[in-house]
C-alpha cells in the first residue's frame, strides 16, 4: 500500500509540476506579446505624428502657388489666405471643406449653389450654434478665388468693407484688419491666424509689398 501511495504522490507531483510549467510558459508568452505590441505602438506613434505633419505640409504647398496668384491679382496676402483656409476648414477636415470645397466658411449669395450646415458664431460674449447657408464650390481653387474677390470687392452692402485688409502691409496687420472689418466674430481670430502663420512659416509665400 505504501508503494502505491508513493506512486500516486509522484504522479500528482508530476501533474502539478507540468501544470506549473505550462502556466509559466503561457504567462511568459502573454507578457512577451503585450510588451512587443507596446513597443510596436510606441514606435509607430512618432511615425504617425510625422505622417500627419507631412500631410499638412503637403496641403500648404498645394495651396501656396494659387494663394500667391490671388495676392498678385487681388492684393490678399498669401499667408493670410492660406492661414484662413487652415483655420476655417480645420486643416481641410470640415464637412464644408471636404464635401463642398468651401475652405473659408463663405456664406452663399442669392441664387448661388449652397448648403445649410450648423456653425458657431460669437454673439453677446458667448458662442452660439446657428444654421448657416454656405456657398458650395466645384473646386478648392474656386473657393480661394471667391475669398480673394470677397475681400477685394467687399460685400453687396459695403464695397469697402475689407479696405483695411487690402491696405495692410504685412500679415499681422492684415490679420487684425480682418477682425476690424468684420470678417469673423471670434475675438481671438487675429491671434489664431498669426499663430498659424508663424508656426508653419507661411510668410515665406508672401509676395513683398511694393
Amino acid at each position: 500500500m505504501a508503494k502505491k501511495r508513493k506512486r500516486r504522490t509522484k504522479k500528482r507531483l508530476l501533474k502539478l509540476n507540468l501544470w506549473l510549467w505550462v502556466s509559466s510558459i503561457l504567462i511568459i508568452a502573454i507578457g512577451a506579446t503585450f510588451w512587443s505590441q507596446t513597443l510596436i505602438y510606441d514606435k509607430q506613434q512618432p511615425q504617425s505624428q510625422d505622417a500627419v505633419r507631412q500631410q499638412k505640409i503637403d496641403w500648404i504647398n498645394q495651396l501656396a502657388p494659387y494663394a500667391r496668384q490671388m495676392q498678385e491679382k487681388y492684393g490678399v496676402i498669401a499667408s493670410i489666405s492660406i492661414a484662413q483656409a487652415i483655420l476655417e476648414s480645420d486643416w481641410h477636415t470640415s464637412t464644408l471643406a471636404t464635401q463642398y470645397n468651401n475652405l473659408y466658411g463663405i456664406k452663399a449669395d442669392a441664387n448661388q449653389k449652397s448648403v445649410v450646415l450648423p456653425t458657431q458664431e460669437f454673439e453677446n460674449g458667448q458662442w452660439v450654434t446657428i444654421q448657416g447657408r454656405f456657398a458650395a464650390y466645384d473646386t478648392w481653387q474656386a473657393s480661394m478665388k471667391s475669398h480673394a474677390k470677397l475681400l477685394y470687392h467687399g460685400t453687396s452692402w459695403n464695397t469697402a468693407q475689407y479696405q483695411h485688409v487690402l491696405k495692410a502691409r504685412d500679415y499681422k496687420s492684415a490679420a487684425q484688419a480682418l477682425t476690424q472689418d468684420g470678417y469673423a466674430t471670434d475675438p481671438m481670430y487675429a491671434k489664431k491666424l498669426i499663430a498659424i502663420i508663424q508656426e508653419w512659416q507661411l510668410s515665406r509665400f508672401d509676395i513683398p509689398q511694393k
